[in-house]
């Protein structure tokens, strides 16, 4: 049984956390709501009441999908890149700009168009890890920083050179239907994004785990000084993690803008960057672990959304409530005396039946 619970004990952690905080969550509700009842079920049952919404948890897991698996690939390598959120800006703003300034077969122009995304991405995640890998530079300061001049650049691209004047309000021009990802249920907006966010799960999953890259990757995060007496190139493992990191990133953006929007809408940051950090965090980097945490948050956000539209919550307190379970989740702490007494008690078992084998 101690094996048992040891091997799954951050997945029965993660079990408890969230239990923790709905339940802080209904004692929230039942306090400041007139109805609590009826809140109660705004929040956790709204999200499955249609298939509208049902929709838009999964619409709204795709961008975070993508940004999770590439904070991921960062931090795999203890490259701790806090910039998927300006690749993710970045990328989509010089898609759009290709994309309303071409003409091609629908498949031949969506493939340009993510190629271009991804490639801006990885170009975009190369500078911190240079500047890592050369002359040591702290990449959370650099990516900070960069998220910074991807957004004003961005902005600056659109509604100087790109933005369409009769639209009204600032935004692109409308992309040509040739550069759409389809939404293929109806009543939704969820979109072939989605199916390419869990492509691309896997397809990270595979690489970390199955290939040599991944291993040096993983091994360099583990310990730097072992990887590098392995044989193992480290500068060239973290500009790589890193630029990774971008491209991914840089892919979704753009994956957004032609499934959801059709054109770039945003004059704020999106902040799907900082949601893929949560994730990345919850699902311990592990790519198939960050699908569901994706899942999870993007449930959270539209049950918040429910809570605001048909309760008498107050809207900053669904922040709140939202905060309260991800921190109880990603708190490394949390019951680690308790898996640290099984793991002893566990090893005292099997050296006690050692001693009686021998005897």
């Amino acid at each position: 049984m101690e094996k048992l619970i040891l091997r799954y004990f951050n997945l029965l952690r993660t079990a408890i956390a969230i239990t923790i905080g709905v339940i802080l969550s209904i004692i929230i509700i039942y306090i400041v709501s007139r109805e609590p009842t009826f809140s109660l079920k705004a929040f956790l049952l709204g999200p499955f009441q249609n298939t509208t919404t049902i929709g838009n948890i999964i619409e709204t897991a795709s961008p975070i999908i993508f940004c999770g698996i590439a904070i991921a690939m960062s931090f795999q390598a203890m490259q701790f890149n806090i910039g998927a959120e300006g690749a993710f800006f970045i990328s989509a703003a010089v898609g759009t700009a290709f994309a309303v300034s071409t003409q091609m077969p629908s498949f031949l122009h969506i493939v340009t168009i993510l190629l271009i995304s991804a490639i801006t991405g990885a170009l975009w995640g190369y500078i911190p890890g240079f500047l890592k890998a050369k002359f040591m530079a702290s990449e959370i300061v650099s990516t900070l920083m960069l998220n910074y001049v991807a957004y004003y650049s961005g902005l600056y691209l659109i509604n100087y050179h790109f933005r369409d004047k009769k639209a009204g309000f600032m935004v692109s021009h409308r992309l040509a239907e040739s550069a759409w990802l389809r939404q293929f249920i109806a009543g939704t907006r969820i979109h072939w994004g989605i199916i390419l966010a869990l492509a691309f799960a896997l397809i990270t999953y595979y690489l970390l785990y199955h290939t040599t890259l991944g291993y040096e990757i993983r091994t360099t995060g583990s310990n730097q000084n072992f990887a590098r007496f392995g044989g193992i190139n480290v500068f060239k493992v973290i500009i790589i993690s890193q630029m990774l990191t971008g491209l991914i990133a840089g892919f979704g953006g753009m994956t957004e803008v032609m499934g959801i929007h059709r054109r770039f809408t945003w004059q704020l940051s999106p902040g799907y960057g900082w949601d893929g950090v949560i994730v990345a965090l919850i699902g311990k980097n592990h790519p198939i672990y960050i699908v569901f945490a994706s899942l999870f948050l993007s449930y959270l956000r539209v049950g918040g959304q429910q809570l605001k539209l048909l309760s008498d919550v107050p809207p900053e307190l669904v922040l709140v409530i939202q905060a309260i379970i991800i921190l109880l989740i990603t708190a490394e702490a949390f019951l680690r005396n308790v898996k640290n007494r099984i793991a002893i008690r566990k090893a005292g078992y099997s050296k006690e039946a050692g001693i009686e084998h021998d005897s």
